[in-house]
């Protein structure tokens, strides 16, 4: 596969949540591999994840992306829904970065709000690296600083320059793929988490596993159950996201420009 991308030397690989792909058309001379063509991978059956590995330019600098995801939910396990993070580090990605949809848990988020990931808690009660250890890991991962404070730094820097308001917090992964209840959000609140989700947990924890640098940033796309008046449904979802691409768009191509 790295003979057919002819990858040299990318300075990020770059997983694109739902409704954020539109990241992938402004990768210049993209090469677009469908992930059922890739030893491994699974489609996604959720709208708004693509399916293909694309490699080529963005801001001036070689990049991989990974339009999309196959979820735990959609019947996969922890360790195989992280594998095209081990693909990307084998094409020689050192650097991740993750975008996902969130729940808003935090009060003061709109939908449309990005937020940079600062911490994660693994509630989907799944771990990646269990089982015999893969050559090259880190058997016991150290995850006291789990998303790279030096890009989450360059991410606000970013943001600032590009007059993008950015918060950071907390982001819970959730098994899904229903959406929480009032009070799974309610408990979640008291636990310190600002976002919630069903996503990026996993890739992180095998991405630190090799040594990977690692930044997220959440897209906030309704209040969580509770918190809301209005039901939830992930057509919105989709929708709130293409709405706030415009600027996830603009802050992940300066961030890699600036790598």
């Amino acid at each position: 596969m790295r003979s057919r991308l002819a990858v040299q030397s990318p300075a990020a690989a770059i997983i694109l949540g739902s409704g954020l792909g539109g990241l992938a058309e402004r990768i210049g001379g993209a090469v677009r591999i469908p992930y059922r063509d890739i030893p491994g991978f699974a489609e996604p059956s959720v709208v708004g994840h693509a399916g293909e590995l694309i490699h080529g330019t963005l801001g001036g600098r070689e990049v991989l992306a990974l339009a999309g995801r196959f979820h735990m939910y959609e019947g996969h396990e922890a360790g195989h829904s992280a594998f095209p993070v081990r693909v990307v580090q084998a094409l020689g990605a050192r650097t991740l970065l993750l975008s996902n949809a969130a729940g808003g848990i935090r009060r003061t988020f709109a939908p449309g709000q990005l937020m940079v990931v600062a911490d994660h808690l693994n509630l989907m009660f799944r771990n990646p690296l269990i089982g015999a250890a893969v050559s090259g890991d880190e058997r016991f991962p150290d995850m006291s600083d789990p998303y790279d404070p030096a890009l989450r730094r360059q991410l606000h820097d970013v943001a600032r320059t590009l007059g993008i308001r950015l918060e950071e917090g907390v982001y819970a992964g959730l098994l899904g793929p229903s959406y929480e209840t009032p009070a799974e959000v309610r408990m979640l609140e008291r636990l310190g988490a600002d976002a919630v989700g069903m996503s990026t947990v996993p890739e992180v924890i095998v991405a630190r596993a090799m040594g990977m640098r690692c930044a997220a940033v959440s897209c906030i796309t309704n209040p969580a159950a509770g918190i809301s008046p209005h039901h939830i449904n992930h057509e919105e979802v989709i929708e709130v996201t293409r709405h706030a691409a415009a600027d996830f768009e603009r802050l992940i191509e300066e961030l890699v420009r600036s790598l």
